[in-house]
């Protein structure tokens, strides 16, 4: 991508990583660039540093949490935890299903479509941000108090540990991002990720008094794991944009180094003082945390200082602890100029061997050739037992989804009515119906399978016929759900057998594209340019519900896979 000229939004600008970034950008001379962090003071910051540098250059500030709503962006998280309402939104937002009305109303959304950007640069330590919410200590929270029986401190712990559930945070937060770019236009998102253990195994000796490995920081890895496999697929969406990641295998360093206050979570650490005549005997519990009010500060207002070097997101390390994470043999380090220097080259095309993107595509192993040419076998010894034992088998309801069965089930009560894709041209849609439905009244057989595989029949007159279990609409833990005419259709369309006339109108009109396609193709046409050929449909033949329904999931429902 030519960076000149272009509208770019890097997220987690304050940071070391993508101010370095947004530096390099702003060599590229974009038309637009704006910088965003999770609080306003770092945006505007971020933004005025970047101004002193480039004063001609147009940069705006963003600033807000991009994990939640819109309205909670500027809440902390113990702000949005503790307010029931807020609460119940925020689980709401994660675990429903994304409808437009939710996804329009998330604040990174809002973010990606207010700033239209050609491209998207995420420099926020996204598996930190999601996993450090701990669902172990959540979870051990919620026994202790099982075992209290207290019901009310119960009843809180479970929502707090249910709110602490990362995978689903991150899965929706990947739906949005690709919500939102594909929404804008953008041409190209790249990631900065993260090993979660500065590119060490299991034998990290670098815990939070944790145990060795700790549960905590592999959560942190198993987060930027998941979030690399997301991208690949995003990567694989043809209507997406081009996906990039560049994970540094190190700890990152550094900002700064100085003398002062040492700052940990934003804070300076209090000093406190007790003498050896006020120490205690270790008798009985230990308890891991008191009021800091119960000690004696050294010094009305005294903290720490010390010579520090500022590691960005890592915090402030003394010389010590600098000198044993970069040893030769333990996390070593990178620096931001070097990441941000092979971001801007893959941005601009260049092949730094450094995107796991594309180092995914070419490490999975795809379909193969072999399994191509034993594919034709299997579905002859398939429609063989098929003829030996009077037996159709359409849909099982085993693959999913409940489309998919309903589909073939309607493709195959038109190909045993109708017969091809002409004849399903050439008749009425009310015959198409009645013949339909005649053939459900008779075969009893075929009734059964598809009801009992948990997909209802639509008769033409609006009644329904089913079975104990429906797979469309599905529970979700509800015994019920009220009947409206728009969820009817929707119901319909993803998973019933549908008989009414204005079904059979989709069929006619799928099978009239189908014929479209085919008649396209020159007669004299023999080369290897077209996937499905005229000898791939044979129109003159009964239909193939297999073919007929992988048409509709390619070119219907656009699911047609990439790569």
């Amino acid at each position: 991508m030519d960076i000149s000229g272009r509208r770019i939004l890097v997220l987690g600008g304050f940071g070391m990583v993508g101010r370095a970034i947004c530096r390099d950008l702003l060599e590229q001379e974009p038309s637009h660039l704006t910088v965003s962090s999770h609080l306003q003071q770092e945006a505007e910051d971020a933004r005025n540093d970047l101004k002193s540098l480039f004063p001609d250059a147009s940069i705006d500030a963003a600033w807000g949490n991009i994990f939640v709503r819109e309205s909670f962006k500027d809440l902390s998280r113990g702000e949005l935890l503790q307010d029931p309402e807020h609460r119940i939104l925020f689980l709401e937002d994660v675990f429903n299903e994304l409808d437009d009305e939710s996804l329009q109303g998330q604040a990174l959304y809002r973010l990606i479509s207010d700033t239209r950007p050609d491209l998207v640069v995420d420099a926020i330590n996204t598996a930190t941000a999601l996993a450090y919410q701990d669902v172990y200590l959540g979870s051990k929270e919620v026994l202790n108090t099982i075992q209290s029986g207290d019901q009310e401190r119960m009843t809180d712990a479970t929502i707090r540990l249910v709110a602490t559930q990362y995978t689903p945070q991150l899965v929706r937060h990947v739906q949005v991002l690709y919500g939102a770019m594909r929404e804008a236009g953008t041409g190209m998102y790249i990631k900065v990720g993260t090993t979660g253990t500065g590119g060490m195994g299991l034998n990290i000796p670098y815990t939070h008094s944790e145990e060795r490995p700790s549960r905590v920081l592999l959560s942190k890895s198993a987060m930027a794991g998941a979030h690399s496999m997301l991208l690949f697929l995003m990567g694989r969406t043809p209507d997406g944009p081009i996906v990039k990641e560049v994970k540094p295998a190190a700890v990152i360093a550094w900002k700064g180094i100085g003398v002062g206050p040492v700052m940990k979570h934003h804070k300076p650490i209090p000093l406190f003082d007790v003498t050896p005549d006020e120490a205690l005997e270790p008798l009985g519990e230990l308890a891991l945390s008191l009021p800091e009010d119960g000690f004696r500060r050294l010094g009305d207002e005294r903290v720490l200082e010390s010579v520090y070097i500022d590691t960005g997101e890592n915090g402030c390390f003394s010389r010590g602890e600098f000198s044993v994470i970069t040893t030769i043999g333990q996390m070593e380090f990178i620096t931001p100029e070097e990441i941000s220097r092979d971001v801007i080259r893959e941005i601009m095309g260049g092949n730094t061997g450094f995107d796991i993107v594309t180092a995914l595509d070419m490490a999975v192993m795809g379909p193969t050739y072999r399994a191509g040419s034993l594919r034709e076998s299997a579905l002859e010894q398939l429609r063989g037992l098929e003829e030996e034992h009077g037996i159709r088998s359409v849909a099982f309801e085993v693959l999913g989804p409940p489309r998919l069965s309903k589909l073939l089930y309607e493709a195959e009560l038109l190909r045993r009515t109708a017969g091809t894709l002409k004849d399903i041209v050439a008749s009425t849609t009310d015959d198409l119906s009645s013949a339909c439905l005649d053939l459900i009244e008779e075969d009893k057989e075929l009734r059964s399978a598809i009801i009992s595989i948990g997909i209802p029949i639509l008769l033409p007159d609006g009644r329904l016929l089913r079975g104990p279990r429906v797979k469309i609409p599905p529970a979700r833990g509800l015994d019920a759900e009220p009947i409206s005419d728009e969820n009817l259709e929707q119901w319909a369309s993803d998973g019933w057998v549908d008989l009414r006339v204005e079904n059979m109108t989709r069929w006619q009109m799928r099978a009239g594209a189908i014929i479209d396609e085919v008649e396209a193709i020159p007669h004299e046409e023999t080369s290897s340019r077209y996937h499905h050929d005229r000898t791939y449909w044979q129109l003159d033949d009964m239909l193939d519900i297999g073919k007929t329904v992988g048409w509709i999931f390619i070119r219907e429902d656009e699911g047609e896979r990439m790569k």
